[in-house]
């Protein structure tokens, strides 16, 4: 039979399961405004009855219930939307470190203004313009020289303006990483007490709380996806690679190092590269080894065609005191071997050679037809690239066929018309910029055409994986070239000492038969004034002009295109928390109508308590003889 303290029994178990409620909504309450939390709910259900449908039990008319008991105290929380925000945070955290950042590359620029490289380069054509109008004039010769070193002075600083950038945000990958492996460290740490937990029967929900947040975090930095393979393990991966499994975080490092220093994350366990292709670090990333980077190289290539063209021009010419041969601007030479010879590996012995610049012996027309076929093989980001060329080509078809087939080898035809090819920037990281790589002829262009190559074929091609191949592939006779540049000439770009020292060094006219020109000559002068609307910059055949209005107008459109994107990829993370809000967050007023509801509650399991008590009190004092 059942027992007479049944009562007692059943109104202690509604207070403790109303108490519970009460204590939960006070939970909720308490961290209305913490991050990440979800509000919980008391879920209550009724204790198992008094007696179980076997033979034995009491024979009743039905089950008789023992009151209510609380289930499982479960947070408010929807996965699926949970892992749209953990999959939006990339987007957020890659857009809005790229806009930031691409709106510092705009500042560098610094576009319009009187201290611009364009503004400086502008007023460097108006001094020669001046010059070849009054060649015999010191104060024009004078003009030439202070707006050379202002606009050397213009480019160097620009450079060092995009080098510390490309510092700057190297830092910050490297800050990123060192967050990313902390925050997967603590991941880890909390699946360890998650699991636990659970094993002793708990629902640790403060815990996932933290975890959820941690991984969204996570998520800004590096795009994440969650998985849970069963019920207890908690992963996380990048680029479907595991980061955390478990209580095991796999970390990164920076390992590495490119041509200018620069180390990149790897798996610390296998060394395999770190691939991001969203979040703050992919950005990071991206910014630092292609933005920056070819904003640099482009720099570079200006400086280099521009110093090139103008020194060309000044090394045919003669100053007011009859010199002649001279570079106008300095250029500084990777390397001090004249033939070019380099020991790339280290170990004391030549084993390649840096060339930047190949001219041709022979004097070829633009417009004359080869009459030749074949197939030129020059070294591109890929491994090589193929220019084929038929007998009815002109000349000027072909240099224009080799600057447009994606290699990183271009071509042009100089002052004399002789062929002259020239290194570009390197698309590989870890390969060195302005180094011819490969050039091979499998017909007699590059050979007894243009002059450049000894034989064809092959044997024949120039490779700058050996030592004194300048002196091997390349024709003897009248060839000129020159090694490779100082890494990063804009950075170094100055005029010429010796022009600095003697402005009647400076060339205006060309002369004749060998002879200096006479004093009315301005004939070089203008020559280089007229390299500003020429299309003369390697690899494009583009102006000066319109070298510097492109580079404007690309960071401009990157700088707009980034700040959109950020500005959709807010707002859509902002309806995805927003929404998440609306289903996890603490709501004041249906907390506190639980309140009420769970306070009734108590006060009458409160009051049947002590209806229970007056109970027992008559059967225990009142009853009896």
């Amino acid at each position: 039979m059942q027992s007479t303290f049944l009562g007692i029994e059943l109104a202690k178990r509604s207070l403790t399961a109303q108490n519970q409620g009460m204590i939960t909504i006070g939970h909720n309450l308490a961290n209305a405004s913490t991050e990440g939390y979800s509000r919980e709910r008391v879920e209550l259900g009724t204790m198992e009855p008094l007696y179980a449908p076997d033979l034995t039990r009491e024979d009743t008319p039905g089950q008789i219930g023992q009151g209510v008991v609380v289930t499982r105290i479960e947070r408010v929380k929807d996965n699926l939307l949970e892992g749209q925000i953990v999959s939006e945070s990339g987007h957020e955290g890659y857009w809005t470190t790229r806009d930031k950042y691409v709106l510092m590359l705009e500042q560098i620029h610094n576009e319009p203004s009187n201290a611009s490289v364009r503004t400086l380069m502008d007023k460097f054509w108006g001094s020669w313009q001046e010059l070849s109008i009054r060649p015999s004039d010191n104060a024009a010769r004078e003009s030439v020289l202070s707006t050379g070193k202002a606009l050397a002075q213009g480019i160097r600083d620009e450079y060092h303006r995009l080098s510390d950038f490309r510092s700057m945000v190297n830092g910050d990958v490297q800050g990123t990483v060192t967050q990313v492996n902390d925050l997967t460290k603590q991941i880890a740490a909390l699946n360890n007490e998650i699991e636990q937990s659970k094993a002793m029967g708990d629902q640790p929900n403060d815990l996932m709380d933290r975890r959820d947040l941690l991984v969204e975090r996570l998520g800004h930095l590096v795009p994440v996806k969650v998985d849970h393979r069963d019920k207890d393990e908690f992963m996380v991966h990048v680029e479907g690679i595991v980061l955390v499994q478990g209580k095991v975080a796999r970390p990164l490092e920076m390992r590495g190092s490119d041509q200018d220093g620069y180390a990149s994350p790897v798996w610390k366990d296998t060394g395999l590269p770190f691939t991001a292709k969203g979040g703050q670090l992919g950005a990071l990333l991206e910014l630092r080894d292609k933005d920056a980077r070819d904003e640099m190289q482009t720099l570079d290539t200006m400086t280099l065609s521009f110093s090139d063209l103008v020194n060309e021009t000044h090394r045919a010419a003669y100053g007011a005191n009859g010199k002649t041969g001279l570079d106008f601007f300095k250029e500084w030479p990777f390397i001090n071997n004249v033939a070019g010879n380099y020991d790339r590996n280290g170990d004391g012995v030549y084993d390649s050679t840096y060339l930047y610049r190949i001219t041709g012996s022979n004097q070829l027309s633009p417009q004359e037809q080869i009459g030749l076929s074949g197939t030129i093989k020059i070294s591109s980001a890929k491994g090589t690239v193929d220019v084929p060329y038929n007998p009815t080509d002109t000349v000027a078809d072909l240099v224009a066929r080799i600057d447009h087939a994606d290699g990183e080898v271009t071509a042009r035809l100089t002052r004399d018309g002789k062929l002259e090819l020239r290194a570009t920037p390197a698309g590989d990281r870890q390969e060195p910029d302005f180094v011819i790589r490969h050039v091979e002829d499998s017909g007699q262009f590059l050979v007894g055409y243009a002059g450049i190559l000894r034989a064809s074929g092959p044997a024949g091609a120039f490779d700058w994986g050996k030592p004194n191949a300048a002196q091997t592939a390349l024709r003897a006779k009248g060839l000129d070239y020159s090694v490779a540049p100082l890494a990063h000439p804009a950075g170094w770009i100055e005029v010429n000492p010796q022009i600095a020292s003697d402005i009647g060094s400076i060339a205006a006219g060309f002369g004749e038969n060998g002879r200096p020109a006479a004093a009315g000559d301005g004939s070089a002068a203008l020559a280089i004034a007229a390299l500003r609307t020429q299309p003369v910059m390697v690899g494009s055949l583009r102006t000066f002009d319109d070298h510097f209005a492109e580079a404007v107008a690309h960071i401009g459109l990157e700088g707009e295109q980034a700040h959109q994107a950020m500005e959709t990829n807010a707002r859509i993370g902002k309806q995805l928390r927003d929404l998440r809000q609306s289903i996890s967050g603490v709501n004041m007023d249906e907390e506190l109508a639980n309140m009420i509801k769970f306070q009734h509650g108590y006060e009458a399991a409160a009051k049947f308590v002590t209806h229970i008590d007056q109970m027992l009190d008559t059967i225990i004092n009142r009853m009896g003889a």
